[in-house]
């Protein structure tokens, strides 16, 4: 077996990536629980010791590769919805709505709530994360632009912010329990009834409209 042990640089931006990218289709291949510091460094080319300086246990290299996976698909202003010429509320909505879909459809996203969906609930039973509080901030600001054109109801936009984010929670990990028609067996797997995200919309809308 090839020794792991400083074969490698200290990780700097590539070599952080490349460490991600390594862990990413590693969980993608396995699980988390099957995954370990000492594949991932295989994987990326890189000594254990190089991965340790920089991630001490698996839980500090998955929340990286957490916060690095959806900020990509929160901050992308194509699954943002952030269309030019649209009103600012109508953005909301139509980022609010791109964004829970685009994560929901994430492959690692969808291999933790099959696989690993424990991993999650730190986040939504104890503390938010990097990634919510960037949604929180980005979504916060927005509603402020409506109020000052008038598209958006009246109100504290960071509360609004985080009604927003909760009510969401539940159409991001749970939709699919929710897709089965009255009656029949439920919707296999992570799919998902289309006409929940047309609710979500008209939610959303419903809510922030003046």
């Amino acid at each position: 077996m090839t020794s792991l042990r400083h074969n490698g640089p200290d990780p700097d931006a590539s070599g952080t990536d490349r460490a991600l990218d390594a862990a990413r289709a590693a969980i993608l291949a396995v699980g988390w629980k099957r995954t370990t510091l000492t594949d991932v460094a295989r994987r990326a080319g890189v000594s254990r010791m190089t991965l340790y300086r920089r991630w001490p246990d698996m839980q500090t290299l998955l929340a990286d590769l957490m916060t690095r996976e959806w900020s990509v698909v929160v901050e992308d202003p194509a699954d943002m919805g952030l269309t030019e010429g649209a009103s600012t509320l109508d953005r909301i909505v139509g980022g609010i709505g791109a964004t829970v879909v685009a994560l929901r459809e994430n492959d690692l996203f969808r291999k933790i709530v099959e696989i690993d969906p424990e991993l999650l609930l730190p986040y939504l039973l104890d503390r938010r994360g990097r990634t919510q509080d960037r949604i929180l901030a980005l979504v916060e600001t927005a509603l402020a632009e409506g109020q000052r054109s008038g598209d958006v109801r009246p109100g504290d936009p960071g509360l609004m912010a985080r009604t927003l984010l909760l009510a969401t929670h539940g159409f991001v990990l749970s939709a699919h329990t929710m897709s089965d028609p009255a009656g029949e067996d439920p919707a296999s797997g992570m799919d998902v009834d289309p006409g929940l995200d047309v609710e979500l919309r008209n939610l959303v809308q419903r809510y922030l409209a003046p």
